[in-house]
């Protein structure tokens, strides 16, 4: 038995985990019941199942557990304050970015630590950070749209009033 001790969205974990090869993702979702991460592809491709590790984007599963230990893991569940949708969740509602959903939590989550770092992350730099999901039912230019706008919204809440 292996335990493995870091903090999920803010909350220290311990977790026991059985021998053999565990992956993050399987932690969050299996030990943790944390299931807005998904799993699609299960080689680290289509980026579902993308988290914030501290504070950097990572395919959750493509990494191993052990190398959650003493880290800070940051999922879709923690991104709403108090019910509140974060200004990126809000954007992919008003630009009809989200169909089945699938994608959807590591589309944001993606774009939550590319906006965390650089708020005025042009085109380019965004369309690169896109590039790393797959998703068959929304289209691009709809995800495209929603991270523009996400880009807008974060740059108005950052700014003082």
């Amino acid at each position: 038995m292996r335990v493995l001790n870091f903090s999920v969205n803010g909350v220290p974990k311990t977790v026991h985990l059985e021998e053999g090869r565990v992956m993050l993702s399987d932690v969050l979702r299996d030990h943790l019941g944390l299931t807005g991460t998904k799993v699609g592809c299960g080689v680290g491709q289509c980026g579902a199942c993308t988290v914030i590790m501290d504070k950097k984007a990572v395919t959750s599963c493509t990494v191993p557990a052990e190398k959650a230990e003493g880290k800070s893991v940051f999922t879709i569940e923690g991104l709403a304050d108090g019910g509140k949708l974060n200004p990126i969740q809000e954007a992919f509602v008003e630009a009809g970015a989200v169909q089945c959903g699938f994608c959807t939590p590591g589309l944001v989550m993606r774009l939550f630590a590319l906006f965390s770092e650089n708020p005025e992350a042009d085109d380019e730099t965004i369309e690169e950070e896109l590039n790393k999901h797959l998703c068959r039912c929304t289209g691009y230019e709809a995800i495209l749209e929603a991270a523009r706008l996400s880009r807008s919204k974060m740059i108005a809440r950052a700014k003082p009033n």
